[in-house]
């Protein structure tokens, strides 16, 4: 399991919301939906986001942009459009004023906007709920980025643009599926583009021996592993390894577990009923008191108190 794999393998999107926009200037919307991520592709004409106390970016046909949440944005036709709708919690769409959108807006399956041939179309793919494993990764990304149409071909935008306004059964899985592999497609284009800056368990993955020292940490956590044992299977000495591994990741093997450990438990308190007990043996801690005692030192509340959040 590589590192773009190992995190977003967890939380998944799940009834996520996607939808194509088409738009006919003056238009601009305000989101405010406070989703952790939301992926932009322009399919025809231009858009501006326009972030809070950030510099408006454009796009054109062929970009994707992918937007950090919680943070209200602007996405409108030109960068000082005054706002005529916002988006809320869950894709609800109104007025300034409060007045519902989503009918008078609606142009078929899936479709949005406020005009059925306007010269703007965007696709939209929005994850509706936070996921601790990916926000890992998500966390060495900036609040907005863009990668152009000249550095980005890839062959899930057509796939997307064709699946998104069918209607047909188990729909919104194949589309919860083709977001997920849009977002690492697109992390794994922006990590690799000239002069980027991943973050550094990314960039120690391609290591021969702190790249296999993290795959094990990550395919197998409930081990007992420790610095010793991991220096064994991957053939070097402990202090060699521990060395190695703090320069790389900037952190020592053992507290890369935890986190990883911890991160897990997080998924799994929120996204499955499993008892406390259970997420503690699954994740590699003895018993609930031993996860709860971790999980209150490195997030300042109990899995109880997290998982009821």
């Amino acid at each position: 399991m590589d590192a773009l794999a190992g995190l977003l393998d967890g939380p998944r999107a799940r009834g996520a919301f996607l939808l194509r926009m088409v738009m006919e200037p003056p238009w601009s919307v305000r989101i405010e939906d406070r989703a952790p991520i939301c992926l932009m592709s322009m399919a025809r004409g231009e858009a501006w986001i326009v972030p809070d106390g950030g510099e408006p970016v454009r796009l054109v046909a062929g970009d994707v942009a992918v937007v950090r949440g919680p943070e209200a944005y602007t996405v409108a036709h030109a960068p000082d459009a005054e706002p005529h709708a916002t988006v809320g919690p869950g894709g609800v769409c109104t007025t300034l004023r409060g007045e519902p959108l989503a009918q008078s807006m609606n142009l078929g399956v899936r479709t949005w906007g406020n005009a059925p041939d306007g010269s703007a179309t965007m696709l939209i793919g929005t994850y509706l709920l936070a996921g601790e494993i990916s926000g890992r990764l998500l966390d060495a990304l900036p609040p907005l980025l863009l990668l152009p149409a000249e550095v980005w071909n890839c062959p899930l935008m057509p796939l997307l643009d064709e699946e998104i306004a069918r209607d047909e059964p188990g729909q919104s899985v194949v589309l919860d599926r083709l977001l997920d592999l849009l977002l690492i497609a697109v992390l794994r284009a922006w990590f690799s583009r000239p002069g980027a800056r991943p973050p550094a368990w990314y960039a120690a993955m391609g290591d021969p021996v702190v790249g296999q020292a993290l795959r094990l940490l990550q395919n197998d956590p409930a081990h007992p592993w420790t610095v010793a044992a991991l220096a064994a299977k991957t053939g070097v000495s402990r202090a060699g390894l521990a060395r190695r591994f703090t320069e790389l990741v900037g952190e020592p093997p053992m507290a890369y577990l935890t986190g990883w450990r911890l991160a897990l438990a997080a998924d799994l308190l929120r996204e499955t009923d499993a008892t406390i007990e259970a997420v503690a043996r699954k994740v590699g801690y003895g018993g609930s008191f031993a996860l709860s005692a971790a999980f209150k030192r490195v997030r300042g509340v109990s899995p109880q108190e997290f998982r009821g959040k």
